[in-house]
């Protein structure tokens, strides 16, 4: 077909339209009954460079119109459009900039229009041999019954680390129609098993529509991971069952709705990862698909010499500019108004907090907004506090109402338990048990500074972006060579310890050993203060081959494993048995434990029952320590006990006693020695003695 013809709708006396909200919003006539209101739109689109700018669309069964947007305030052109019901597709046509002779009118069938970067959906079709995407007018509407968010405390969550699709690719249990979807992960039989975990959210990677880079289509691969958005607005139409999407937008729309509803229903957040620090356009010679063609001087920051990069993927958004600032706050308050969702993980969340003069900010007013805003209260936010830029990183210092993942926790915690136990193995010496100590305690010193207590610390020790835990304890080294580059990708310094044999083996000793550490770290994690987060499927012990950078292993490598052979099970009841304690621990605590510091108090021991020394602490060859979790208020009283060393060893316990005097009596709960057996009823006196393994972790109530 030839180019569709521009019609132009002049403005005449004050404009009709309004410059907000940007994207396309219903505008119905004055006195029009409900069919009038439902095609009538205003138009309204950021482009500050153009002299104008034309809106493309398609109503559904019709063919392209194309109207040029008559008013510009401010940077917006805008302007009212009839005949453009929801399903409509559209997009932008950049107009004339000031001194360039007219533009040729497209043909919306063979090329990009620009997308709107307020667009609820993106639509994908092939041309020959590359892709076309538009936008496509939404309508809001679904039947959320009594839907609430579960509003888990901070003290009380524990995050679970998921992506939607290799969530339920292989499992055996689910409809292999609606394997790998949005409806997989709403299936009783998933609902079923993340309540029986006892995780509190599912922290989802992207679901926003995103791309595939070039290069990995050229290797073809895929962007598995989906830190390339093309749409802040638009949910990932590919994570829709193939009856969702054959049914069309609102279908795919409805199924993830009705998936944020099915966890609600049983307790569960839904926090998303979210990437506004770059997107899918790529570097500066990529071609236009949005932003950069309406308005790449406002939309990326730049240099001296083109685009400035923080990020490593080409571009940075530049959020000293009020309308980046405005599009990731309303894109924001969209996925908690209209999805319902309870929080966000900002994915090189630095970026998002750099002045026009590209330093980081902790009361830059993006985190400032974000926390204080009226809609987004009461979701979580969670910062990954660093980025590629100078300074680039900003842990504990981000302010009140943010959370921040604490890679400091991540890098003890793998320096105590595999490379000081490595070096154990060979004769060596490990570190002293004060660093351990600090992740125990929340790292609270480093988050003092910004005034915010030890529940802003996602403590977690393993991520998507690293090694499994079961690759931790199973590997010296990664192994991405599937990846097609070389194994030059992902980080070469992963503190892992492969127990003396690199990947996969049969020797018993060395699985035993493996197993041990497992349960050690996750147990750290899941009883240490702060907020414990860990990856899906460390839980059944999966393992990615060593490949510690699966961003584009869209297959078996990175999918879960549910085929539960024995260390798969062990491994699954571990962590459901301390998330239990955990969590009967924190009932039996006033509810501001530990926010604030007269509600939690710890105390540390030796292992002869003695407060610890500065002696102690500093003393390498002493490995075990005693940690006493209480609170004035508290009715129980917790103790964990740590024999990090290679001999078994016998324990004093602290001589503690009741307000009568009488010896306080511990139970133990819990201990790594045993697959976590719970032992009830095995009682000792404050003040007796208590065998300890080696290598092992034993909790007790007090």
């Amino acid at each position: 077909m030839t180019g569709t013809v521009v019609l132009a709708e002049p403005s005449f006396g004050a404009a009709l339209s309004r410059p907000f909200p940007l994207g396309v919003s219903a505008a119905p006539l004055p006195g029009a009954g409900v069919d009038d209101r439902q095609d009538r739109v205003n138009v309204a689109v950021y482009a500050p460079g153009l002299t104008d700018a034309a809106l493309y669309f398609q109503a559904p069964g019709m063919p392209w119109r194309a109207v040029l947007l008559p008013d510009c305030s401010d940077g917006v052109h805008h302007g009212l459009v009839t005949g453009m019901p929801a399903g409509s597709r559209y997009g932008f046509w950049a107009g004339r900039r000031p001194g360039e002779p007219d533009r040729q009118n497209p043909d919306p069938e063979i090329d990009q229009l620009l997308l709107d970067p307020y667009g609820r959906f993106i639509s994908e079709r092939t041309h020959g041999d590359y892709a076309l995407y538009n936008s496509v007018r939404m309508q809001s509407g679904f039947d959320w019954g009594n839907d609430a968010s579960p509003r888990t405390p901070w003290r009380n969550s524990v995050i679970y680390e998921a992506h939607l699709q290799g969530q339920t690719m292989l499992h055996p249990q689910i409809p292999a129609e609606i394997r790998g979807s949005y409806a997989g992960m709403a299936h009783p039989v998933m609902i079923g098993y993340l309540s029986a975990l006892g995780i509190t959210a599912v922290e989802l990677l992207p679901i926003h529509f995103h791309l595939d880079e070039p290069h990995l289509q050229t290797l073809g691969l895929r962007n598995y991971w989906g830190y390339n958005t093309l749409g802040y607005f638009a949910p990932q139409v590919s994570y829709a069952s193939a009856a969702a999407q054959a049914s069309g937008p609102q279908a795919v729309q409805d199924e993830l709705k009705g998936m944020i509803k099915a966890l609600h229903a049983a307790g569960i957040e839904v926090i998303l990862d979210v990437v506004y620090n770059h997107t899918a356009e790529g570097p500066a010679d990529r071609p236009q698909l949005c932003w950069r063609g309406l308005a790449e001087r406002a939309y990326y920051r730049h240099g001296d010499d083109g685009y400035i990069d923080t990020t490593g993927c080409g571009n940075t958004l530049d959020f000293s500019e009020m309308r980046v600032v405005q599009m990731t706050l309303d894109s924001l308050r969209y996925w908690v108004e209209e999805f319902h969702v309870d929080g966000f993980r900002f994915d090189l969340a630095v970026s998002l907090a750099r002045n026009a003069a590209n330093e980081f900010r902790s009361l830059h007013p993006f985190l400032i907004a974000a926390a204080t805003d009226q809609v987004l209260a009461g979701a979580k936010l969670i910062a990954e506090p660093w980025d590629l830029g100078p300074d680039g990183w900003q842990t504990g210092r981000f302010p009140a109402g943010w959370a921040d993942w604490n890679d400091h926790f991540r890098d003890e915690v793998r320096e105590f338990w595999l490379r000081d136990q490595a070096a154990l193995a060979a004769g060596e010496t490990g570190g002293t048990l004060s660093r351990l100590a600090d992740s125990l305690a929340g790292s609270a010193g480093l988050f003092a500074g910004s005034g915010r207590s030890q529940l802003a610390s996602i403590n977690f020790v393993t991520a998507h972006d690293g090694f499994t835990l079961t690759d931790l304890v199973s590997y010296d080294r990664k192994h991405n060579e599937a990846n097609g580059e070389d194994n030059r990708d992902g980080p070469d310094h992963n503190r892992s310890w492969n127990h003396g044999v690199e990947g996969p083996t049969v020797n018993p000793d060395i699985l035993a050993a493996r197993a041990r550490t497992r349960h050690n770290v996750m147990a750290t994690l899941l009883l240490s203060l702060g907020v414990p987060m860990f990856t899906a499927g460390d839980e059944l012990a999966r393992s990615q081959g060593g490949n510690n950078n699966v961003y584009c292993q869209d297959n078996e490598t990175a999918w879960l494993d549910w085929t539960m052979g024995d260390a798969a099970r062990e491994m699954l009841t571990a962590t459901k048995r301390l998330i239990r304690v955990r969590r009967d621990f924190l009932a039996d605590q006033p509810s501001s434990y530990p926010a604030r510091g007269e509600s939690s108090n710890l105390r540390w021991y030796g292992v002869d029952g003695t407060p610890m020394t500065p002696d102690r602490w500093r003393d390498p060859g002493n490995r075990v320590l005693q940690m006493l979790m209480s609170s004035a208020g508290g009715l129980l009283d917790g103790l964990v006990v740590f024999n990090a060393s290679r001999l078994e060893r016998v324990i004093t316990l602290p001589a503690l006693s009741d307000a009568d005097g009488a010896p306080r009596m511990f139970d133990l709960r819990l201990t790594t020695a045993e697959d976590h057996t719970l032992r009830q009823g095995e009682r000792t006196p404050a003040g007796g003695t208590s065998r300890v393994e080696a290598n092992s972790i034993s909790v007790y109530r007090a």
